[in-house]
């Protein structure tokens, strides 16, 4: 595989990465069990408990689990053929499904924002041409 089609695959690996890693951690699907896991990962009485429970509240973190399941399922390395190709192509996953996600994140927080504004421009709380000043 060349170096091309190995970045080509690097950028478009991390894209159902980050997809799995957020669904998991964020979205309302998964509330329960976030919540039992948010709950014992504060309040296990191990360490080793709170830990491996804290694991699936973090996206960063879960996403190192959900990279492991995909180049299970792939194969894929980066640059070697061997089984230091794994490891180099996993810490390159994680940097990326991450700046994709924090992406996610900011776009998301804007969206929400604007949403906000115009839910309380539409109740005449803030004039509307406040709302228009700020942002010139």
């Amino acid at each position: 595989m060349t170096i091309c089609l190995q970045a080509r695959w690097l950028f478009l690996l991390a894209i159902p990465i980050a997809w799995v890693a957020w669904t998991v951690i964020h979205e309302e699907v998964f509330r329960e069990p976030g919540d039992y896991c948010l709950n014992h990962s504060v309040k296990a009485k191990t360490l080793l408990q709170r830990k491996f429970f804290y694991l699936f509240t973090c996206e960063y973190c879960f996403s190192h689990y959900v990279i492991v399941l995909f180049l299970l399922l792939t194969g894929y390395k980066l640059l070697l053929n061997s089984w230091s190709g794994y490891i180099i192509v996993g810490v390159a996953l994680v940097w990326i499904a991450n700046i994709y996600m924090s992406l996610f994140g900011l776009i998301r927080q804007d969206v929400k924002k604007e949403k906000m504004e115009i839910n309380l421009m539409d109740k005449n709380e803030i004039p509307k041409d406040d709302t228009i000043q700020q942002f010139k």
